[in-house]
């Protein structure tokens, strides 16, 4: 391919060499941040209808801590967040004179996974108290048991009246991976700092706005598929 490209532009065979490995550089680091992408969403969606039911619960006091953990996470910002979650065991362990090791990567993981549970949480909660009760009087009539009932009946309807906020969040999420370049995680954002510094160009940006774009058009066109998909609830 190099030589190829060599022959058609008559380009200098070292640049061309050059600017395939800073394409490879990117595409691994491109991995790095599709893989904080799927594990954020592994954990994070779960993690959120916990949330939720917490948020909603019937005891005050479980509500309003809740409550309060909602307004800490979604009131601070992502990047602080991954500092603390990050340097705060560290600080903590030399503390305690303990050397602990904490790899920068599963840490992002983890504040990434609680930062989008706090959102994603308000969401299902959204979707869940827009169900008229009438549903679930009607659910218990028919012989349904709470469980039944939640699961065959009100959460189709919630995925279905969620699916274009979640979008949204999740296309959020694809360009916020590139804040964990701040603990040092090897992701597309910080591959291609290090070319453009590297190469002194700007080329490497704009490889990097077409990978994002590229993987935003993708979640996009998934959820757009999901969402036709369950139009039957309409």
């Amino acid at each position: 391919m190099e030589q190829l490209i060599t022959k058609i532009f008559g380009a200098d065979p070292a640049k061309v060499s050059d600017f395939f490995k800073m394409l490879g550089d990117m595409f691994r680091g491109t991995e790095i941040t599709i893989s904080i992408f799927f594990l954020t969403l592994i954990f994070a969606i779960p993690f959120a209808l916990v949330i939720a039911f917490g948020r909603m619960s019937k005891r005050k006091i479980l509500s309003k801590i809740t409550n309060f953990f909602l307004l800490l996470i979604r009131g601070t910002p992502l990047m602080l967040q991954l500092l603390i979650v990050y340097f705060g065991p560290l600080f903590i362990a030399r503390w305690m004179k303990v050397t602990i090791t904490w790899p920068s990567f599963v840490a992002a993981i983890v504040a990434y996974s609680i930062n989008y549970a706090c959102y994603f949480s308000e969401i299902y909660r959204g979707g869940i108290e827009a169900i008229p009760k009438g549903q679930y009087e009607a659910a218990k009539v028919l012989g349904y048991t709470k469980r039944q009932t939640f699961f065959k009946i009100i959460i189709p309807q919630v995925i279905k009246r969620i699916i274009p906020a979640m979008g949204n969040e999740v296309i959020t999420l694809v360009k916020d991976t590139s804040l964990v370049t701040i603990i040092s995680v090897s992701e597309l954002m910080r591959v291609t700092k290090d070319a453009a510094n590297k190469n002194v160009s700007f080329t490497p940006f704009i490889i990097a706005g077409i990978f994002y774009f590229v993987m935003n058009w993708i979640v996009s066109f998934v959820f757009a598929k999901v969402e036709k998909k369950l139009s039957y609830y309409n």
